[in-house]
């Protein structure tokens, strides 16, 4: 890695499978140990059930209001500040009980590839 200053905010938000809206804030090869991708999940959605294939992942609730189901743990309220962690390979979803935008932080490490990305919504 080499020392930069990242302009994030140019990156362009997208649609994933997944329903949520992504934007990839720092996730590039030179900095293989972590991403950190800004997500939005709208009102009254829920994302599908997957999992990260040797990928530690931490959500970081920065507005709204939602419901975080990961492994074994009973669906768990989270809003903004909450900071949830989640293991490779453990199930998760997240829902937006809210009436405004779902928004938190991902952040990865290592760094979060599409290789990585298992659905698992249908077992």
């Amino acid at each position: 890695m080499k020392e930069s200053i990242k302009k994030p905010w140019e990156n362009k938000e997208y649609f994933t499978a997944e329903q949520c809206y992504i934007t990839e804030l720092s996730n590039t090869p030179d900095d293989p140990a972590v991403s950190i991708a800004r997500a939005r999940v709208e009102a009254g959605v829920t994302t599908r059930w997957h999992r990260l294939k040797g990928i530690t992942e931490r959500y970081f609730i920065i507005s709204g209001k939602g419901l975080v189901e990961i492994g074994a743990l009973p669906p768990r309220e989270v809003t903004t500040g909450d900071i949830v962690l989640i293991p490779p390979m453990c199930r998760q979803r997240i829902t937006n009980t809210g009436s405004d935008d779902l928004i938190f932080l991902a952040i990865c490490s290592p760094r979060f590839t599409q290789d990585t990305y298992e659905d698992i919504e249908d077992q």
